[in-house]
């Protein structure tokens, strides 16, 4: 089974260091693949995968209430449309516990960056439900929380998109 880390920029690739060290996932029997920020970017990067590959999503994400550093393992993964309410599945991702030791929660995925939510006990990002929906068999993510919703604090810690 080919497996790929998924990552929207280059930016990103500390995370690898960290991940390793952190969490002591090893990753280097994986191919990386940087996507681009949001949808649009992930389904033209990762459509032609084979959806029996096992996937792996390290990258930044915003929280309302956890500290700036923590590792989330995202156990499920939904759309954040916080002004409609509609059915639509919530994706449940494969974990890597008890391998790792990182924090447990939920990802709301957006199509813009959040930048206030009620919701706590969670992370935020922009891509992990659209790779989540592609139905690869084995999804897996990893978010470092870089911001508590402020673009700002976002773009200090990560020099990422603007």
């Amino acid at each position: 089974m080919a497996k790929f880390i998924i990552m929207a920029e280059e930016g990103e690739r500390v995370l690898l260091d960290k991940v390793r060290d952190t969490l002591g996932l090893d990753l280097n029997d994986t191919e990386l693949i940087f996507t681009g920020v949001g949808a649009i970017n992930i389904i033209r990067s990762l459509q032609h995968l084979d959806r029996d590959s096992e996937i792996y999503n390290v990258g930044y994400a915003g929280s309302a209430n956890f500290d700036l550093g923590t590792w989330v393992e995202v156990t499920e993964v939904r759309l954040n449309h916080p002004n409609v309410t509609y059915s639509e599945p919530v994706l449940k991702l494969s974990t890597l516990i008890p391998r790792i030791s990182a924090k447990q929660a939920v990802c709301y995925s957006n199509c813009d960056f959040v930048l206030a939510s009620e919701y706590k006990d969670c992370v935020f990002d922009m891509e992990l439900a659209f790779i989540a929906a592609l139905g690869f068999k084995k999804v897996h993510s990893l978010k470092y929380v870089s911001d508590n919703l402020s673009l700002h604090a976002y773009h200090e810690y990560t020099h990422g998109v603007e």
